[in-house]
């Protein structure tokens, strides 16, 4: 193993990013285009150019852009069919979009722990929830307790790697469910060799400042559903029924993304494989450095998953590691390094008090032990030899 203490480390040497976004292709030729031509608003060759590339990459028949990956979340739960007062099973280990995108159609999450090797929505406790809290009635399934139709399940892909989706599919198709994909973290990633997104029976993606690709925003629905696809091009354009007059018979929504941004996405799209393959290597060279210091954890892939590894995280246990997860956050940005904690589990969030269930354990203890470290497609050998440093020393 490099000896990493062997360099040294001061408060002035450059910040080093958790993550930021990697412009090194046609970006600049692509926006100019738009800004020449007068192609910089909802309407625009790169926006269809940008589905289409979408829609390929995961081997979907539709794409529909969206200004970001929420209103891609809330589209593709209206297209599926949740109504008001349904449940929605969702992650709870997850950034809180998903959840809010449930509460804005009306529904109600049920939260589903992770389980403790990949950090994924664990799929054993799914089917426990649906065939032992749930009835069947009349071809509807029904939780026990609530007395609430249950019509969907959100598994969450977080931090670049898939959920394990077969029990989920299974039993959904069993209840007659349907399993919308956020895949928001997961472009490029694979399960048992299909890209995420497309296993279900609709995907979504963000394209945020801090994603594999980005277009400063934006967000992506996919489905192979020709129906879902021309209702979410419909809400999303504000549900206008005539091309000329201004006749909407449905509630519909500015959610448009813009060429300008299409466009930068055209030219992320095209450097995917190689930003795939910078985050990879970034992994291994984290996991090796790490795997035998004592009390940390680093992220692992599972046999049938190929991970982004888009955020690359580690576990800190502080019995052996000596201090926990938020003393090391706050040490590293004593060095100029910033590192981030996972999210609040959202049956914790007081924002979603009204859906609050039991303890689930294992995503409590992921909150409070996980850190994630720089992991920028560009970051470069010796930024990551820094932040190990501080790792490896202790």
């Amino acid at each position: 193993m490099t000896d990493f203490n062997c360099l040294q480390a001061s408060p002035t040497d450059e910040f080093i990013p958790l993550i930021e976004p990697e412009i090194r292709g046609n970006e600049w030729k692509y926006v100019k285009e738009c800004l020449e031509t007068g192609w910089v608003s909802s309407a625009g060759t790169f926006v269809d150019r940008f589905e289409h590339l979408i829609a390929q990459h995961c081997g979907c028949r539709q794409a529909i852009a969206t200004v970001n990956g929420t209103s891609a979340l809330h589209v593709a739960l209206l297209v599926a069919g949740v109504q008001p007062d349904d449940e929605v099973l969702v992650s709870t280990l997850t950034f809180i979009a998903p959840v809010n995108a449930i509460r804005y159609v009306g529904a109600w999450p049920v939260f589903v722990d992770a389980e403790p090797d990949y950090w994924q929505m664990d799929p054993v406790r799914v089917v426990e929830f649906l065939e032992e809290e749930c009835r069947w009635n009349k071809g509807v399934l029904y939780n026990r307790q609530s007395g609430r139709r249950v019509s969907a399940i959100v598994p969450v892909h977080v931090l670049g790697h898939p959920v394990d989706l077969d029990l989920i599919l299974m039993v959904a198709q069993k209840f007659g469910l349907k399993v919308i994909e956020d895949a928001t973290e997961g472009l490029g990633a694979t399960y048992k060799g299909r890209p995420l997104g497309s296993i279900g029976d609709i995907g979504c993606f963000s394209f945020n400042g801090n994603k594999i690709i980005t277009t400063g925003g934006g967000g992506m629905i996919v489905t192979s559903n020709e129906e879902w696809a021309q209702k979410a091009k419909y809400l999303t354009t504000q549900a206008k029924d005539d091309p000329i007059e201004y006749v909407h018979r449905e509630i519909g929504y500015n959610y448009r993304l813009t060429n300008v941004q299409a466009a930068i996405g055209c030219a992320q799209m095209e450097r995917l494989d190689a930003y795939v393959a910078a985050k990879r290597q970034i992994a291994d060279r984290y996991s090796l450095a790490l795997c035998d210091v004592p009390g940390v954890v680093p992220m692992r892939q599972a046999l049938w998953a190929m991970s982004t590894f888009w955020m690359y995280t580690v576990l800190i246990k502080e019995e052996m590691f000596g201090i926990n997860s938020r003393h090391l956050l706050r040490a590293l940005a004593a060095q100029n390094i910033q590192s981030r904690p996972l999210w609040q589990p959202i049956h914790q969030s007081p924002a979603h008090a009204l859906s609050r269930t039991g303890a689930l354990p294992v995503s409590e203890g992921l909150s409070n032990e996980a850190l994630s470290l720089p992991c920028s497609v560009g970051l470069s050998e010796d930024a990551q030899i820094r932040v190990l440093r501080q790792l490896c020393r202790r």
